[in-house]
């Protein structure tokens, strides 16, 4: 009798029969290709346009699409233009009347030309003889020093010959004539207080190092020693030294009387006397 099959042969069976229906389906799914469809691609363009104003008629040949039909201005470009307004025509009459109103233009005429003839100018020569063989002279020079002290002396000569009716009797020392060593004394003595004087009250202005002031100065004393004029004949070229010296005359007087014997010949004596100041000597009249 033959020998029934295990129920172990028949599960391995099962198993074999499912390996290979596995197998089957892997590979029916493998070698299937899944792919998806595109859509065909277009080549060509299409052009829409969107019309606004619609027209009535269609054209005779569109060339592009459109919701509506519309008659195109073709391709000329242009710029558009205002319409042109039409002024009102103006009559003949109008024109006349016009013409009339306005005025007239006058024409300026040019001047006339003056044309004018200069006289001849007369050339009028002056004859002068010159000496070939003459030199110019040649003048001296004067100094500005000089000319004040030639101006002094002729004022000093002046006022001595001319005196005025009411200063007959105002003499320079050296215009007395009776009494001439009388007044060179009372000169003398006169000198010495201004002196003694100015250099008890130097002036600050004279004080300066390396300073040298001179000035020229008349000084008229009455009969009674006071003060009767001061004058500056020639300035030192500073006011305040001027001033300085003047105020040294004020401080001095009065001086002694003038002698009675002087007094017969002269009211007032005047005394002309040279200042220098200086850093070194002092004050110094001469």
């Amino acid at each position: 009798m033959p020998e029934q099959p295990t129920s172990s042969s028949s599960g391995d069976s099962l198993l074999v029969a499912l390996f290979v229906a596995a197998i089957v389906h892997i590979a029916l799914v493998f070698g299937l290709n899944f792919t998806t469809l595109q859509p065909a691609r277009m080549d060509k363009s299409i052009d829409i346009t969107l019309v606004d104003r619609p027209a009535k008629k269609a054209p005779e040949k569109a060339k592009f699409l459109a919701q509506e039909n519309q008659t195109g201005a073709g391709e000329k470009v242009s710029k558009p233009e205002p319409p042109k307004k039409q002024l009102p025509s103006r009559s003949n009459k109008q024109v006349e009347q016009i013409k009339k109103a306005a005025p007239e233009k006058t024409q300026l005429k040019p001047a006339p030309k003056v044309i004018a003839r200069q006289k001849p100018e007369k050339k009028v020569v002056v004859a002068t003889k010159l000496a070939v063989d003459s030199q110019p002279e040649k003048r001296p020079l004067i100094t500005a020093e000089a000319l004040q002290q030639q101006i002094a002396q002729l004022g000093t000569e002046i006022r001595q010959n001319n005196p005025g009716a009411d200063k007959t009797k105002i003499k320079f020392v050296d215009s007395v004539s009776a009494h001439k060593y009388m007044a060179a004394q009372y000169m003398k003595d006169w000198e010495n207080k201004v002196e003694r004087m100015g250099n008890l009250n130097y002036p600050e202005v004279a004080t300066r190092k390396n300073f040298s002031g001179t000035l020229t100065m008349d000084v008229g004393i009455k009969a009674d020693g006071s003060i009767y004029s001061i004058r500056i004949n020639r300035s030192s070229g500073n006011p305040e030294l001027d001033e300085a010296a003047k105020n040294i005359v004020r401080m001095s007087a009065p001086f002694a009387p003038l002698p009675v014997d002087l007094r017969k010949e002269l009211d007032v004596l005047v005394i002309t006397r040279i200042w220098k100041f200086s850093d070194e000597s002092g004050l110094v009249t001469r």
